[in-house]
């Protein structure tokens, strides 16, 4: 394939998927088995976590006024009766604290099980089970909206998303999701606490892979240094910029979608998704 289609290809799948809770590491994952990328080579790796940068940045493009509005009330909030550690953005950061701590000693086994579809496969299904059934239950919150929410129901689900970093195929979203919903919030307060506590975990995670790929070295942590053409400069720019403008579509679509219809539907897709996974495995085909 084309180097440009496939740079465009690949940059559809991460801008879909990135937020949706169906896991972009799995797609794409798969995607580049299917066209037999070498997942070893040090400029598509890198142009991996370049594609995740790129939709990263449509969170705050999205967000942008209600980032303003946090740090106008930031510390008190806009009821006044909120501290450092009970706003929002505090809130935020805790969780992530919590996932980083984990997720970096682990970072070993997460290498691991990056490389096995297996694994990935498994995470597709029983996510999607525990999301179609957590949808299902959890009708009544008593959280409403992100301003709302409490210290132990932001620690909560900075420890469930440590199960999305350790095992690839469960999705940011799904555990973050699932977990907001368990701990009695809204769809819409869980699916935006999501969101947010996706930027720093996914800067702070792809760029330090960003910088270990791009380190002198010969060990196994480091990849050789790499030498950029001008044509690897443009199927890398061309990649993230059609994750950002797919990623930017796709959380406006997703935070409106959600506060009608639910997630069942994309529970339904993981589960379908890990079945036809494990018959491509089975199969020999990926």
């Amino acid at each position: 394939m084309n180097d440009f289609l496939l740079s465009i290809l690949l940059g559809v799948v991460e801008g879909l998927t990135e937020f949706l809770p169906v896991s972009s590491t799995a797609h794409l994952r798969i995607v580049e088995a299917l066209l037999h990328l070498d997942l070893h080579d040090a400029y598509w790796k890198m142009y991996t976590i370049v594609i995740q940068l790129g939709a990263i940045l449509a969170l705050p493009v999205y967000f942008w006024n209600r980032i303003l509005k946090f740090l106008a009330t930031f510390p008190r909030g806009e009821s006044g009766r909120r501290n450092l550690f009970t706003h929002p953005l505090g809130l935020t950061l805790i969780a992530f604290v919590i996932t980083a701590v984990p997720s970096f000693l682990l970072k070993k086994q997460i290498g691991q099980n990056l490389e096995n579809l297996w694994v990935m496969a498994w995470a597709l299904f029983i996510g999607g089970v525990i999301m179609w059934l957590v949808d299902a239950l959890c009708r009544n919150p008593r959280t409403l909206r992100m301003e709302e929410m409490s210290l132990p129901q932001a620690a909560w689900i900075g420890f469930a998303q440590i199960a999305s970093a350790v095992f690839p195929g469960t999705s940011r979203s799904m555990s973050t999701i699932a977990a907001g919903q368990l701990a009695g919030l809204s769809r819409s307060a869980a699916l935006e606490f999501s969101f947010f506590l996706s930027m720093p975990t996914m800067v702070v995670a792809t760029g330090y892979d960003l910088l270990k790929t791009l380190r002198h070295g010969s060990d196994e942590t480091r990849l050789a240094p790499l030498v950029m053409t001008g044509h690897n400069w443009v199927v890398l720019m061309i990649g993230a910029i059609v994750s950002f403008v797919v990623a930017l579509g796709v959380v406006a679509w997703f935070m409106n979608w959600v506060r009608a219809r639910g997630f069942a539907p994309f529970a339904i897709y993981r589960i379908i998704f890990a079945v036809v996974l494990f018959a491509l495995l089975i199969g020999g085909l990926i």
